[in-house]
């Protein structure tokens, strides 16, 4: 999968990417820092299962401390968007091409009102602004590909008496929209799909801003959490937005923290509400982190980085982690315990997981193994978050 960080200029998106990934990329105060897209690979957090199994895991990909299992992701990182985006202002044409493979949408928010819609310094700035005007222009983001083909489109899924969820999953596959997904907006949504000709500019609108809701599902980082205003800001945007979670957000104390633990300055595991001071600090660090401690820890439990992260993957996209372990030996032919943990859509079988590893041990599945209890799985078994599952085939 895919999260995409959006936002406008200066709101913060590098440098949550930086604080996720530990990637090398500019971070400065004004605005349009990023003009190509940074990909990189940050981590959601899964309580591993080697501890219930008394071993401690190896992993091929990702990393595990004090049995906390990080499994990896792949982030993105776009250009700020301006108002006025969808008819290709600031950078908007290339930000919304950049964001047609995105599965999910982390939207970075400065919650401390210290920025205007554009990224621009300011002050008592109304964060609730932002969401607002990045709905709208990914609303119209949408609606623009369909009124541009709506017309011919109509007239032949009207002609051709063709299915109207597969033919607009066809028309939007660029964005990663499935059939799925457009018939859910239809159950929504009482119009009269066997005419869509008849459809008025407010319906096809409307199609349009629900279709963006389902296929690219979002997440607000209230980042810059630690600010002066930033708690008042943050439940004003909980007020008026309650179909959205919002997330308090540190992303300037999560790469510090980050950064120092990576120097072995402190330990410190992301999403956690504390770390311990090693030695070797200056007086400065020290002040450094203590301010963290006290302004983010301890007010809101953590630096929201790793709980942004984790909400995307496993609430909004609902993908489960599932573990690849024998019942009897945990180990793979190279002797690595556990060194594998997929993600998986919720939902999945046992089968599709024996598909998802190798087609081969799809087609010669007999039966799942569940490496806790030992049973016996068959292949219609619906899998839950952290099992630890091994496929024997014939």
């Amino acid at each position: 999968m895919l999260l995409g960080m959006i936002g406008k200029p200066s709101a913060g998106k590098s440098t949550f990417f930086k604080a996720a990934t530990l990637a090398n990329v500019e971070i400065a105060v004004y605005p349009f820092t990023t003009i190509k897209p940074n990909h990189g690979v940050g981590y959601v957090k899964v309580e591993c299962i080697d501890k219930e199994l008394k071993t401690q895991c190896q992993p091929n990909h990702g990393f595990c401390i004090n049995h906390q299992r990080f499994v990896p992701v792949d982030l993105m990182d776009v250009a700020g968007l301006v108002k006025g985006a969808s008819e290709g202002k600031g950078l908007g044409n290339q930000f919304l091409d950049d964001l047609r493979q995105a599965d999910a949408f982390i939207h970075i928010v400065d919650v401390s009102g210290t920025t205007d819609e554009g990224g621009k310094q300011t002050q008592g700035y109304d964060p609730c602004n932002d969401i607002l005007f990045l709905e709208e222009e990914l609303d119209k983001w949408y609606a623009n590909i369909l009124n541009k083909v709506w017309r011919t489109f109509a007239r032949t899924v009207e002609s051709s008496h063709s299915k109207f969820s597969e033919s607009i999953a066809k028309q939007f596959s660029g964005l990663k929209v499935d059939e799925a997904q457009v018939k859910e907006v239809i159950r929504k949504l009482d119009y009269n799909y066997e005419k869509p000709a008849s459809f008025n500019d407010a319906q096809i609108f409307n199609f349009a801003r629900e279709l963006r809701k389902i296929s690219k599902p979002m997440i607000i980082a209230a980042n810059k959490c630690d600010l002066e205003h930033a708690k008042e800001n943050i439940k004003k945007l909980q007020r008026k937005f309650p179909d959205y979670m919002i997330l308090p957000c540190s992303a300037d104390s999560e790469l510090a923290l980050r950064e120092a633990s990576k120097a072995e300055l402190i330990d410190y595991i992301s999403g956690e509400k504390d770390f311990n001071l090693k030695s070797g600090l200056t007086d400065r660090q020290k002040q450094a982190l203590t301010s963290i401690k006290k302004n983010v820890l301890d007010v809101y439990g953590n630096t929201g980085v790793q709980q942004v992260l984790n909400f995307a993957v496993f609430n909004l996209l609902k993908y489960i982690a599932i573990f690849p372990a024998g019942a009897h030996k945990l180990a793979d032919s190279k002797g690595k315990i556990l060194p594998d943990c997929f993600l998986l859509p919720s939902g999945s079988t046992a089968l599709d997981f024996a598909f998802y590893l190798h087609t081969d041990l799809g087609e010669n599945f007999i039966t799942a193994i569940d490496a806790r209890t030992k049973k016996a799985l068959g292949k219609d078994y619906v899998l839950k978050n952290r099992d630890g599952i091994e496929i024997i085939t014939r």
